[in-house]
């Protein structure tokens, strides 16, 4: 009957730890309704594969040899050898995404740019806290506020940490509400935040929203290379969408395809949520470094509306700067709500669109700066 009790004679503390963090991911997925559909696989895949001796995981059994785990294989397969599934998410993103508020005020692509600052930020205070070059350029990107970006720079630059970086990116954009607001009211005044802008949006063509996917991708592609399979799959996805000729085929993109990606996504990422991996200082520091990337980056996007607002005529509430993160939709609500709140007849949220998916398009081509950054380095 020995077999009956080994697996619990072989838990360790350290399993233990990942059990509570499963569940407290899971907590949070379901009662406070943070990014549940990544954050529920990704808290049931933390308990999945620490359980002991699990055949999740690649393990060798006696008699009968060398036996593949289901997750390992899938995340050896679709993130470690191709990095498929945040490749393919994003072709559904591009789907859901109207770039519409963008183009009819393209001046929102300035925040876009600005609210990356925090990735910046956290790559070189993690090069102080003397991590390794490439975990300190995979743990930077968490200021992406973008989880497949964070998973893919991670990997490809192979990261010991690819687990806890995926863990802070979407427990950030799960807490945006929370902590975007603390940090726009930290350099913002009352009367900043109720600073009107009046929305006159220039009519957007059908063939200006057909060139722009392809016009970006170009760019992008000779600015940053690196970024290439990233924007370009993302503006792949938004093609589909404005051709007007492939309903069924966005409408798949944007619901089933990237429903069954992001169920595939968070169950494989747990892989690298090992107890031996995960539960050491490091991680607590990099969730540290984390927090620090989306305060920044929200301070970056403000400041820089607030250094604009030096030189035009027209105001702009620099509540507009804090949506340049790439977090979409939560932030433009979270600046549409704030306005709100401070003046019940201020309507921000087209404007505070155009900026958020202007990050979307500025968090990717940060992602392949930074790999076009570091790899002239090593």
């Amino acid at each position: 009957m020995d077999f009956l009790v080994e697996g619990i004679r072989l838990i360790t503390w350290q399993d233990l730890v990942m059990y509570g963090i499963g569940a407290l991911l899971i907590y949070l997925a379901i009662v406070k309704e943070f990014e549940p559909a990544l954050l529920l696989p990704m808290g049931f895949g933390a308990i999945l594969v620490n359980l002991p001796l699990s055949g999740a995981i690649n393990q060798t059994m006696a008699g009968i040899g060398n036996v593949t785990g289901i997750v390992e294989w899938l995340f050896e397969v679709t993130i470690e050898t191709s990095e498929a599934l945040p490749l393919l998410l994003f072709i559904g993103i591009g789907a859901m995404i109207d770039f519409g508020p963008l183009l009819s005020n393209p001046q929102m692509f300035l925040f876009g740019a600005a609210a990356q600052f925090g990735i910046f930020f956290a790559l070189s205070l993690s090069t102080l806290l003397e991590f390794d070059l490439k975990d300190a350029a995979s743990i930077g990107i968490i200021g992406a506020a973008d989880g497949p970006t964070s998973i893919l720079v991670s990997q490809v630059l192979h990261s010991k940490y690819i687990g806890a970086i995926a863990v802070a990116a979407y427990s950030y954009m799960a807490l945006v509400p929370i902590v975007q607001p603390i940090a726009i009211r930290l350099v913002t005044t009352e009367k900043e935040r109720k600073i009107k802008m009046r929305y006159n949006p220039a009519g957007v063509s059908k063939k200006a929203r057909i060139l722009f996917p392809i016009v970006v991708t170009i760019v992008a592609g000779l600015v940053a290379p690196m970024s290439v399979s990233l924007v370009g799959f993302l503006m792949f996805g938004n093609l589909i969408k404005e051709s007007g000729v492939l309903a069924n085929l966005t409408k798949t993109a944007s619901n089933e395809l990237a429903n069954l990606i992001t169920l595939l996504l968070g169950i494989t990422i747990s892989f690298s949520m090992r107890s031996e991996y995960f539960v050491v200082k490091e991680t607590l520091l990099i969730m540290g470094i984390g927090l620090l990337a989306f305060v920044f980056d929200t301070i970056g996007g403000v400041v820089f509306a607030k250094i604009l607002n030096l030189f035009t005529k027209n105001k702009i509430n620099p509540m507009i700067g804090a949506a340049g993160i790439s977090a979409f939709p939560m932030s433009a609500r979270v600046v549409q709500k704030m306005g709100l709140k401070e003046d019940c007849t201020n309507h921000l949220l087209m404007f505070a669109v155009g900026a958020n998916v202007a990050g979307q398009i500025g968090s990717v081509v940060a992602g392949g700066v930074i790999l076009n950054l570091i790899q002239k380095f090593l």
